[in-house]
């Protein structure tokens, strides 16, 4: 198996690394103020340049910088007297970063969290977000990057060893999106190396996170540099229109309702004039963050649907959707509702007509199978989802939900089965504990 093959020098670098870090007591390297040099086992040369593979301004006041697996911290220290506002995270305490911190008179907000622990609302949202040499220490770096996502503003630094064709000879590792897991010591002898994923993997990976561009900024001697951004590329001026926007719905239950603590995605459907688009054309913005589509396709009504997942790390409340397409504007807004509470008060129905012929009270199976209702007091967060129609106690499917309009009743579209039988309906729509009182429909057969 190939998996399991290895080349004499196969992650030698680990094991000498460690043994350097061990034998001078320090894993970083750090010039102090005075100009006095501590040898670490990685050179200041060395860390000054990966950090030099990423666009981070040298200039960072009113910048928040978060730093995850900080170490000994010459990065979070780095970004600190760049004159950003810093958190450095770690799975441990480690007392070189106290000892460095007191030296430097550091500000450095340092705390021992999990990764799996961090998100908005336990430690905020950063403008800059660096990843570096984390990704194959963790057992779920997919999880991982999506936590990233959720906490970066502007772009997160990420940067992870790589499987490469040297390491499995005759794999492709070079040109396939795969990983390599390993359960013990299989990483250069030790237990906390979990992941190996390729090149073309680590940016499927950060492109499926959340990230709207991810861009590969270099490959080193022993890993790739990756700058995700949440934001597409800024628009030029005097751009023409993108195009517009007729629905942006939940792709499974077809509601405007999203839980972030879910993964969840879209669909929009919109308008425009061409015969072929591609994945990279399209793109999709919520709240603005951009997102990349995973789906995109033109529907047999020459519209084109596209599913994207939703952005990670959106605050509750109500977010706009739009959709560019390569360098144009976005067209019209659409809102979706994040973690918006569904709040319903007494909902009653106003109306009812078939859907064809419009007669009132009725529905006559033999012009169609549409109902239409009109429902007083549904709040702005009802949907196609979490609208419940029942027909003598048997649900219907709602195909359609008017928008809302100040204090009007809303027209609430159902789908009446064929086969129901002839005579006097009992309707009654629900949403969440509020359900109206009965109405009564009068079906016609279909045949008749």
């Amino acid at each position: 198996m190939w998996a399991m093959r290895k080349s004499k020098s196969d992650r030698w670098w680990v094991k000498y690394l460690d043994e350097k870090r061990s034998a001078k007591g320090w894993w970083h390297s750090f010039e102090l103020p005075d100009g006095t040099r501590i040898e670490g086992a990685n050179e200041l040369e060395g860390q000054q340049r990966r950090l030099g593979q990423f666009p981070i301004p040298d200039d960072l006041r009113g910048k928040r910088v978060l730093d995850i697996g900080a170490w000994d911290g010459w990065f979070s220290f780095e970004m600190e007297r760049r004159g950003a506002e810093v958190m450095a995270i770690d799975n441990w305490d480690n007392p070189r970063f106290h000892e460095m911190h007191a030296i430097l008179g550091s500000r450095v907000d340092y705390r021992q969290m999990d990764m799996y622990d961090l998100t908005p609302d336990r430690i905020g949202r950063f403008d800059i977000v660096l990843f570096m040499g984390v990704l194959y220490h963790l057992k779920h770096p997919l999880l991982a990057l999506e936590l990233v996502c959720a906490l970066t503003t502007e772009m997160a630094a990420v940067d992870s060893f790589v499987l490469r064709e040297e390491h499995r000879p005759g794999t492709k590792a070079d040109q396939r999106p795969i990983m390599e897991f390993y359960e013990t010591n299989e990483f250069g002898g030790q237990t906390d190396n979990w992941v190996g994923p390729s090149l073309p993997c680590l940016l499927a990976f950060c492109r499926t996170a959340g990230f709207a561009r991810v861009e590969l900024r270099s490959v080193l001697e022993f890993g790739a540099c990756l700058a995700c951004y949440r934001k597409w590329e800024p628009l030029s001026p005097g751009t023409a229109a993108g195009p517009e926007l007729v629905d942006a719905f939940h792709n499974t239950n077809l509601g405007i309702n999203f839980k972030s603590r879910y993964d969840e995605a879209l669909t929009a459907m919109f308008e425009w004039s061409a015969d072929r688009l591609m994945l990279d054309d399209v793109k999709p913005e919520v709240g603005g963050y951009g997102v990349r589509p995973f789906h995109v396709r033109q529907t047999e009504d020459q519209r084109w649907q596209a599913n994207f997942k939703l952005p990670p790390g959106l605050t509750p409340g109500w977010h706009n959707v739009s959709v560019r397409i390569r360098d144009n504007r976005p067209g019209n807004c659409l809102r979706v509702a994040v973690d918006v509470p569904i709040e319903a008060g007494v909902i009653r129905i106003t109306g009812v007509c078939d859907g064809a012929t419009w007669i009132p009270n009725q529905m006559d199976l033999s012009k169609g199978d549409s109902l239409a209702l009109w429902i007083d007091g549904l709040p702005e967060t009802a949907d196609r989802n979490n609208v419940r129609a029942y027909l003598d106690g048997a649900r219907l499917p709602v195909t359609y939900l008017e928008p809302p309009q100040e204090s009007k009743p809303r027209q609430v579209n159902v789908r009446i089965p064929l086969e129901v039988s002839p005579g006097t309906g009992r309707l009654e729509v629900a949403l969440g504990e509020q359900r109206t009182l009965h109405a009564g429909v009068q079906i016609l057969a279909a045949g008749s």
